[in-house]
């Protein structure tokens, strides 16, 4: 991650529901109450990187002001519908930075299951974003709708499938004129 990544600044700006295990005074402005306190068992959505230092209490061992949960991007219903057909999941709407965020998410929580279900997910769709890519009439036909749905780490990944396709083709026009 480079200080300067637009695609980390956007990543570490999403959303994450935190529940907070102290009483904080005159940070209600969180809640859109100014000069009020947040009460412990508060549900707040943060940005991950102001949830994350709020929660780093409880690694250094000291009460943690945070507790952090899944975001809704990475809940057990999504985790279950790319379980059954990782394609017809729309990750941009879930998130633009999905995997990104998925990586973040992973270096926070111990999730195990999740790794194997992120693995298997980016393997199916990038085989289809792979054959989309070198066939541009199915782009164009019923792949619209999956091609909507990819999030930025899945859109370069489609750029630099169909700029190779294309180079491909002019190269290999190129060699049969030569022979």
């Amino acid at each position: 991650m480079s200080y300067y990544d637009i695609d980390s600044i956007l990543t570490d700006a999403q959303k994450l529901p935190c529940t907070f295990e102290l009483e904080v005074p005159r940070l209600g402005v969180l809640e859109g109450n100014a000069g009020e306190s947040v009460k412990a068992g508060t549900r707040i959505d943060l940005p991950l990187w102001l949830g994350e230092m709020l929660s780093i209490g409880a690694r250094l061992g000291t009460s943690r002001l945070v507790t952090l949960d899944l975001p809704t991007a990475l809940s057990e219903r999504v985790m279950n519908a790319l379980k059954a057909d990782p394609r017809t999941v729309d990750l941009r709407s879930l998130a633009p930075h999905f995997y990104s965020l998925s990586e973040r998410i992973l270096e926070l929580f111990e999730e195990e299951e999740m790794v194997d279900v992120l693995i298997d997910t980016f393997k199916k769709r990038a085989a289809e974003i792979a054959d989309q890519a070198h066939n541009p009439r199915g782009a164009m036909g019923e792949g619209v709708e999956f091609l909507r749905g990819l999030d930025e780490t899945e859109r370069q990944l489609f750029r630099v499938a169909h700029d190779s396709a294309k180079e491909m083709r002019i190269w290999s026009g190129e060699a049969k004129k030569r022979s």
